[in-house]
């Protein structure tokens, strides 16, 4: 068996800006629901008290995509994805979808340049669009903008 990749304990950049991306177990559709979004975004307003500010977002059916900045350098990544997929899943237990839901782990990466930031944004943007899910990227409502982050450039313009 293949060891995995190991995370880095620490980020290198002060208040880095990280794109997310956590799966469903079996890539099962269960994000794409006014439940899940209201869920994600309590979730993610309440993220403001320690400092953490989620920007742009994508819910597709069985993944998500999201921009989040953490300001602070003790802010660990992984137990906020942890702690976000626990509320998620909470939702869809009362929903009545058994577990397991979530993948194990998420991927991350720090964005380091504003073109970094733009290509994500692009990518993220156009999925349902790729998925088939709607012809434009502006009809998709699971999606949306919690934050404005400060970069060079933000996502709003292609909500």
């Amino acid at each position: 068996m293949t060891e995995r990749l190991r995370r880095l304990e620490l980020v290198y950049l002060p208040n880095p800006v990280c794109f997310l991306t956590c799966c469903t177990a079996g890539r099962q559709p269960l994000l794409a629901s006014p439940q899940i979004h209201d869920a994600f975004v309590e979730f993610c307003h309440a993220a403001l008290s320690r400092n953490i500010f989620v920007g742009c977002y994508v819910l597709m059916p069985d993944h998500l995509h999201l921009f989040v900045k953490f300001s602070d350098t003790a802010s660990n990544p992984s137990s906020w994805a942890k702690s976000l997929k626990n509320t998620l899943s909470k939702t869809l237990r009362q929903q009545g979808h058994p577990s397991p839901h979530w993948q194990k782990g998420f991927f991350d990466h720090v964005l380091r340049a504003s073109e970094s930031y733009s290509q994500k944004w692009l990518y993220m943007a156009e999925n349902p669009v790729r998925a088939g899910l709607v012809r434009n990227k502006t009809e998709w409502p699971w999606q949306g903008e919690i934050h404005p982050l400060r970069l060079e450039e933000t996502c709003s313009g292609g909500l």
